[in-house]
C-alpha cells in the first residue's frame, strides 16, 4: 500500500507492501472562509463587543501566535484593527507583540510573511521584559511591559489539541506566548504535568488550562479572536471572552479531528510537517500525542516513526536548547525521566514528556536534514520511512497527527 505523508511544505510517498496498513482520516468537517468567520464572530463575541471595550485614547497591545502556529494572523488582526478603528483607536496606537514564550524570535521575513501589511506593528517578545500583574497559586504572573501598560490587551489564537492544555488558545496565547518563565515553570512542571486531567483534548477538569486562564485574568486579557482548523483548513471562528472561545471551538475541533481506533499496532506513521517539523522540539509532539493521549494504539514496544525535515535541528530557542540539552546529555529514557521527576528548568519540560514516552516506545525520525540531532536525543534516525518500518508490521499512519485525536472506540 502506498500513502503520503507531509514533510515540510511537500509531501512524501511511502511504499509498504509487506505490511497491513491502517489510515486514521478524522472526519475533517467543512472549511470556512477565515476572513468571513473571523468578521463574524467579532460581530457577535462572547461577552461585550471589543468596540464597546475600547476608548479612542487607548493603547492596544495585540499579541499574536509564533511562527510555530499556523495561525492566519494576518486575516486575524486586519479584523481587530478594522474593529478597533471603529472604536476611534488610531493605528499607531497599537502595538503587535509576537507570542513567543520560550521559542526564538522570529526574523524579518517570518514577521512580514505572517502578518502582511501589519509587520509594521509587530515586535518580538522579550521575556526579561515583563512585569507582575498578579499571582496563581503564589506563581507569580508576569508579563510583557507592553501588555502590563495596555489600556486594553486583545490576542489571537488557534485552538488546537495540546498535550497539556487539552486545546491550546484562548489566554495561552498571553500568558505563556507573551509571559515569563514563571508561569511556564508552575504549569510546565512534574507535578503540574502528572495531574490526572492534564492531557490531550481535555478542556475541562484540565488543571493546565485552569491555570492558564486564570494567569489570563489577573493579565487582564479583554479580547481573543480565535480559530481551530482540521485537514480541510480553518473550521471556525470565536471571539470574546477567552475561557468561552476555548470551550467553543475545541468542541468544533474535537468533533472534527477524533478517530476512534480498535486493536493495536507495531508501527505508527505520524505526519507533521510545516511549520512544526522545522524542529525537533516541536516535531517529537507527534510521538507524545500519540502514546500519551487518550489512546495509545501501539502494542508493547511499538514505534512511532514521524518524517521531517529539522531545517532548525533540535531547535533555536531557550526552550528547544534546554529540551536539547537534557536530551542529549542523558543515559536512557529511564534515568532521564526519574532524574527530571525532581524538577526541570522552564523548557525543558518536552524532554520529560519526551522521555516518558521513550519508557516503552522507540521514537524513529526519518528524512530529516538532522539524523545526528536525531541520534543525540536518544531516537532513531533513518533516511526514510520505509527503513524504520519492519516488513509484515501491522501499521497505522496518521498523516496529520498534530491534528488528530485517537480515542477508544466504543462501537
Amino acid at each position: 500500500m502506498t500513502v503520503s505523508l507531509p514533510l515540510g511544505e511537500a509531501e512524501i510517498s511511502v511504499s509498504l507492501p509487506d505490511c497491513d496498513v491502517t489510515v486514521a482520516e478524522p472526519p475533517g468537517g467543512e472549511a470556512v472562509d477565515v476572513r468571513d468567520a473571523a468578521e463574524a464572530a467579532v460581530a457577535a463575541p462572547h461577552g461585550p463587543e471589543l468596540a464597546r471595550l475600547a476608548d479612542p485614547d487607548d493603547l492596544v497591545t495585540v499579541v499574536v501566535t509564533d511562527v510555530t502556529r499556523a495561525t492566519p494572523d494576518d486575516v486575524l488582526v486586519d479584523v481587530l484593527l478594522s474593529e478597533l478603528e471603529r472604536a476611534g483607536v488610531a493605528r499607531e496606537q497599537v502595538t503587535v507583540l509576537i507570542g513567543l514564550g520560550l521559542h526564538r524570535p522570529m526574523t524579518d521575513d517570518e514577521i512580514t510573511a505572517g502578518l502582511g501589511d501589519h509587520a509594521d506593528l509587530a515586535m518580538n517578545h522579550d521575556p526579561d521584559k515583563t512585569a507582575q500583574v498578579g499571582a496563581v497559586d503564589d506563581c507569580p504572573i508576569e508579563v510583557h511591559e507592553r501588555v502590563a501598560d495596555a489600556d486594553l490587551v486583545v490576542s489571537t489564537g488557534m485552538v488546537e489539541p495540546h498535550q497539556y492544555a487539552g486545546f491550546s488558545g484562548g489566554a495561552k496565547t498571553v500568558a505563556i506566548g507573551a509571559g515569563s518563565e514563571s508561569l511556564i515553570r508552575y504549569t510546565h512542571g512534574p507535578e503540574m504535568l502528572a495531574e490526572e486531567g492534564v492531557r490531550l483534548g481535555r478542556v475541562e477538569d484540565n488543571p493546565f488550562r485552569e491555570a492558564v486562564d486564570r494567569a489570563g485574568e489577573e493579565i487582564g486579557l479583554d479580547f481573543c479572536l480565535n480559530v481551530t482548523h482540521g485537514p480541510s483548513g480553518v473550521l471556525g471562528a470565536s471571539a470574546g471572552q477567552p475561557r468561552t472561545v476555548v470551550r467553543d471551538l475545541a468542541a468544533v475541533g474535537r468533533d472534527a479531528l477524533s478517530v476512534p481506533v480498535s486493536g493495536s499496532y507495531d508501527a505508527v506513521l505520524a505526519g507533521v510537517g510545516a511549520p512544526k517539523d522545522a524542529n525537533l522540539y516541536q516535531t517529537t509532539r507527534a510521538a507524545t500525542y500519540v502514546v500519551l493521549g487518550d489512546r495509545n494504539p501501539l502494542r508493547e514496544r511499538g514505534r512511532v516513526v514521524i518524517p521531517a525535515a529539522l531545517p532548525e535541528g533540535a531547535g533555536e530557542g531557550t526552550g528547544e536548547r534546554r529540551f536539547y540539552d537534557r536530551l542529549g546529555g542523558a543515559d536512557s529514557a529511564d534515568a532521564l525521566y526519574d532524574e527530571m521527576r525532581a524538577g526541570y528548568e522552564p523548557g525543558a519540560q518536552r524532554a520529560f514528556v519526551v522521555a516518558r514516552a521513550l519508557r516503552d516506545h522507540d521514537v524513529y525520525v526519518t528524512d530529516s536534514q538532522s539524523p545526528e540531532i536525531v541520534e543525540e536525543c536518544l531516537m532513531e534516525a533513518r533516511e526514510s520511512v520505509e527503513d524504520a518500518v519492519e516488513p509484515g508490521s501491522s501499521v497505522l499512519v496518521v498523516p496529520d497527527a498534530l491534528n488528530t485525536l485517537l480515542v477508544e472506540d466504543t462501537d
